[in-house]
Formats: C-alpha cells, structure tokens, sequence
C-alpha cells in the first residue's frame, strides 16, 4: 500500500466512493420520510401526530448520543470498523419496518437507524476531511451534505410514488434492503481506513498541538455552553438536520388509490 498522501487530487477515487456512501445513508434516510406517518395513520390507527412521530424522537435521542463519541473512538478504533458497524445497524431496519406487528417495532428501527447515521455518516465526514486535509475541508464537508440530503429528497419522492402505485409496504422498503446491502458492502470492500492522513497532518502540526488532548467533557462544555459560535451551529443542527415530515393533503392508498384528507 503506498504512503498517504493529503489532498483532494491526489485521493479523489477514495473520496468520491465516500460521497457515494454518504448518499446512501441520507436514503435511509429518505425511505420513511413520506411513508411512515402513513403508515402510522393507516394501518396502526394512531390519531395522535406526537405519537406518530416518536420514531424521530428515538432516532434524534440515539444519533445525538452516538455522534458525542464516535470521533472520539474512532480515534482508537480507526474509521473503517465503525463505518463498517454502522451498515450492519442499518440491515435490520427496513426488514423490521416490513413485518412490523406493533409501532414500537418501528421506534426500534429507528434507532438502528440512528446508530447507523451516527456512525455510517459521521465516519464519512471525518474520513473525507482526513483525506483531503486542512485546505479542503469546506468543500469536503460541503460535497458530503449535498450528496446525503440530496438522497433524502430523491428517495423521498421515491417511496412516496412506489406506496401511490402499490402499497405503504413492502414495496417501499425493498429499495432500503438493496441500499443497506450496497452500503456495506462498498464499506467493507472498497473503502480505505484514513487515520494514516490524519496521522501524516497531525505530524507536522506537532509544535503547535497541546501537550494533552481536550477531554470529552471539556469538548462537550465548548460547544454547548462555552462558545456562542458554537452553541448557535449545534442548536441550528438540533433544529434542522431532521425537519417535522408532513403528510396533511393527501392519504396514500392501496393499490395506487389516492384519497383527498377532509377536515
């Protein structure tokens, strides 16, 4: 294997096959967006929208958790394992959406799919500004949230015209096996572990770099409380990277059967 080197150029088939997977965890993503409140409506008799929208409560609450600590071990484990671990979470959730029989099944793939996002998405980031270094990392980190939002929106539409044609599942979630299944597989067979750039930019920032690391708590304290700028990108994170679904003008039916919603 040849030494790292950093830069966009000189790493751009890694990176690219890194926007790949991070487009394939937005559509995970994206697979519920449109067909889960539907589904909550329609074939589990929830009334209550709070209800219905507990499956953004448990994968908000496992993402937020997961995210605190997964630089911080992959710092130890190196990125490829997580990224790794992180599809394997992903494989049960649209089986487990399939053949729910209660709505806490789907509260419980949500949060698979909150580890997943967690770990899946937060390791292309970081892998993506390893690779690229300290000069890049803007368009690193711009090209990663286009390629998973973009995702979200596409496979949202997607489903959404699937369960209009056909049904609110299976049909829907059969493309979130297929994309489950790529994702890992890209992951375990193509991607290339990255703590060796890191390693090769941290040595030449050694004089500069702290005699100790910053502890987690210290880290957590910085951007919560102790930094305005900071505080204001996490509470804007907080609110926005996963918006209320809606679902108000249209029921989708059985069998392709679109229904007007009154009252």
């Amino acid at each position: 294997m040849s030494a790292p080197q950093l830069g966009l150029r000189a790493n751009l088939g890694q990176f690219a096959l890194l926007v790949v997977l991070n487009a394939f965890v937005g559509a995970m993503v994206g697979l519920e967006r449109t067909v889960l409140p539907l589904l909550g409506e329609q074939e589990f008799g929830l009334s209550s929208k709070t209800a219905i929208t507990s499956f953004i409560v448990s994968f908000g609450v496992t993402k937020a958790v997961l995210n605190l600590v997964a630089a911080r071990v992959s710092e130890r484990v190196g990125r490829k394992p997580l990224l790794v671990v992180g599809w394997l979470f992903a494989l049960p959730v649209p089986f487990l959406i399939i053949h729910a029989s209660a709505w806490w099944w789907i509260d419980l793939a949500n949060v698979l799919l909150g580890v997943n996002q967690a770990l899946a998405w937060s390791m292309t980031v970081i892998m993506k500004v390893d690779l690229v270094g300290p000069r890049r990392r803007g368009l690193a980190l711009g090209l990663n949230e286009f390629a998973g939002y973009f995702a979200v929106g596409v496979t949202s539409w997607v489903t959404g015209y699937i369960a209009a044609h056909y049904a609110l599942r299976p049909q829907p979630f059969y493309l979130g096996i297929v994309i489950a299944l790529g994702g890992l597989a890209l992951s375990l067979l193509f991607a290339r572990e990255t703590l060796g750039h890191v390693r090769l930019e941290a040595s030449g920032l050694a004089a500069a770099a702290p005699a100790r690391p910053p502890s987690l708590g210290h880290v957590f304290f910085l951007t919560s409380i102790g930094n305005a700028s900071l505080f204001a990108a996490c509470q804007a994170g907080l609110v926005n990277s996963r918006p209320m679904p809606t679902w108000r003008g249209a029921t989708i039916g059985h069998a392709g059967s679109s229904q007007p919603r009154t009252g």
